[in-house]
């Protein structure tokens, strides 16, 4: 794609895109020579007549941004440019836990061991700290992600591990009220009490 003005950011290259979002790389400038790489999620034209589908992009915004952690992608921004709805987001250089596995694959060979434990181990350490968050009052935020999943770990190049996309979590914080039987998330990677649509809480992660 051509560099494409939005904002106050450009939008170098799409690097992914789902049912409801697509994700650019972006260039943020200003003054002095300052220049960031991040990425930016931007809801697809259609979805952005959906209210509650506007309503999950700020309640991702909002969650995120309170999970300052080094396993965590950060959100730095939530805003609307004319009828586009978008976060801006930490940039993590490098694939998803699922492409990492299909390169496995396709070599014959298993992800060893090590690897295995040092990302799961990081997986646990993003959501026991998303888990217990709290308010500035103190009351639990009850963040649940409900989509944790190889599409949504990243792995950078320098060996960081990432649990990005709380765009389905549910949350004291969140807009969007979340009923019995609104089931969000991937089917192959939910336990069976969040397929059966019942009520869940932090254990289905």
């Amino acid at each position: 794609m051509q560099e494409e003005a939005f904002g106050k950011y450009t939008l170098l290259s799409r690097i992914g895109s789902g049912g409801m979002a697509e994700v650019f790389m972006a260039r943020a400038v200003s003054i002095g020579g300052f220049e960031k790489l991040l990425a930016i999620k931007r809801l697809l034209p259609f979805c952005t007549q959906d209210q509650e589908t506007v309503d999950l992009l700020g309640d991702e915004a909002r969650i995120t941004v309170r999970l300052t952690h080094p396993n965590i992608v950060q959100v730095f921004d939530f805003g609307r440019v004319e009828d586009h709805y978008y976060i801006a987001m930490e940039y993590v250089d490098g694939l998803d836990l699922k492409s990492l596995i299909r390169i496995d694959e396709d070599s014959s060979k298993a992800v060893s061991l090590d690897v295995a434990l040092y990302v799961t181990g990081c997986v646990l350490d993003a959501l026991d700290f998303a888990h217990t968050r709290t308010d500035s009052r103190g009351a639990k935020l009850g963040i649940i992600h409900r989509d944790v999943s190889p599409h949504n770990v990243l792995i950078s190049r320098h060996g960081q591990v990432k649990l990005t996309d709380f765009g389905v979590a549910r949350a004291a914080i969140s807009s969007h009220v979340s009923r019995v039987g609104d089931i969000r998330g991937k089917f192959s990677y939910m336990p069976p009490e969040q397929v059966c649509g019942g009520e869940i809480d932090q254990r289905v992660d």
